[in-house]
């Protein structure tokens, strides 16, 4: 794929992955679990929920970069763009809060599957997964389980922390723990993507291929 494509590829993908958490976020039946989490920090530190996913984000990467994983600028752009794009979905106000519990839990479930694609719309472009999907991918190769598997224990973890410094839980959290993985699961295998095949460049490759594409413009 050409690299324009990719990188077309690789900001959809971003911008549709906020589209999702605030999808599940304006259902109003409680955050998705990272987001869970996101509030939960956001309410200590006393920032803005979109900042502290940027936070955050930095920190996994950190992590995962510790542990082997390649950190590309696919990963950066999840870091801050997300972020950022949350941040302004929110503020505007274009994707409204439901006040039913049935279109809560539809609109819960649309998110999921949206998040799910955004993430192969992103890792697919081969720039390097996000943090927390890095994450997900080295807990799968370490361990043998499932991607869908290790998302799922994952998101149980950061759930019960964020709740404890004070995240907005409901069923819809526990909905989005449970389902998270297996719409994960379902998106890959219907569109026959192994998060692990995926051969990501690294910062000195994606300097190369952008120098060269600028290159050609000029």
């Amino acid at each position: 794929m050409h690299t324009i494509g990719r990188l077309l590829r690789l900001l959809f993908g971003l911008f549709l992955y906020a589209v999702g958490i605030v999808l599940t976020m304006k259902a109003q039946i409680g955050y998705a679990p990272w987001e869970v989490f996101h509030a939960g920090l956001a309410k200590v530190v006393g920032l803005q929920i979109g900042t502290i996913t940027i936070w955050v984000g930095v920190a996994i990467g950190l992590i995962v970069m510790l542990f082997g994983e390649r950190i590309g600028f696919g990963t950066v752009s999840n870091m801050v763009l997300v972020g950022l794009f949350m941040n302004m979905l929110l503020e505007n106000g274009l994707i409204k809060e439901q006040s039913s519990l049935f279109s809560g839990i539809l609109q819960l479930v649309v998110g999921l599957f949206v998040i799910s694609l955004a993430s192969f719309f992103y890792i697919s472009s081969g720039f390097g997964a996000g943090p927390r999907d890095s994450l997900m991918v080295f807990l799968s190769r370490k361990t043998g389980f499932s991607v869908g598997v290790c998302r799922g224990v994952i998101e149980l973890t950061v759930t019960i922390v964020g709740f404890l410094m004070g995240g907005m839980l409901g069923w819809g959290t526990l909905l989005s723990a449970f389902l998270i993985g297996f719409c994960i699961q379902l998106t890959f295998k219907a569109l026959r993507f192994d998060p692990k095949t995926v051969v990501h460049d690294d910062f000195v490759s994606s300097w190369h291929k952008f120098g060269r594409l600028m290159h050609k413009q000029v």
